[in-house]
């Protein structure tokens, strides 16, 4: 018979496994403190101004997971879904507005960077 998997084990482990990518990334992330008992908190922390929550299941619903993270997200903290299941990679969800708010700041620091590049170029 096989391994039986505790779900909540499985859920830390992920929690603790996104936090190890978060700080290979450079962010100073930890779980957060739902283990104590607290409600409300991310599962991860150290992604600013995100409120993430976690989901490593085989079947998840979504919008369940979505409407949790806006639910819990505190004022000013984009609520985001990193999830998987097993043997995939982690998948991000968030609401199509966050997403084209960051695509934006991401684009006019692009836009700025090649102008500058440009001025670098034309001074040379």
């Amino acid at each position: 018979m096989g391994k039986t998997i505790n779900s909540r084990d499985k859920g830390a482990r992920y929690e603790r496994e996104l936090a190890a990518d978060f700080r290979a990334e450079g962010y100073d992330a930890r779980r957060g403190q739902q283990y104590c008992g607290t409600n409300g908190d991310a599962d991860v922390i150290g992604l600013p101004y995100m409120h993430v929550e976690a989901k490593h299941v085989e079947r998840l619903n979504i919008q369940d997971a979505m409407d949790q993270a806006i639910r819990d997200a505190k004022e000013g903290k984009i609520p985001v879904v990193f999830h998987r299941k097993n043997n995939t990679r982690t998948l991000v969800t968030m609401r199509e507005e966050d997403w084209f708010m960051i695509y934006r700041e991401w684009e006019a620091e692009k836009t700025l960077l090649e102008r500058w590049e440009k001025d670098d170029k034309e001074k040379k």
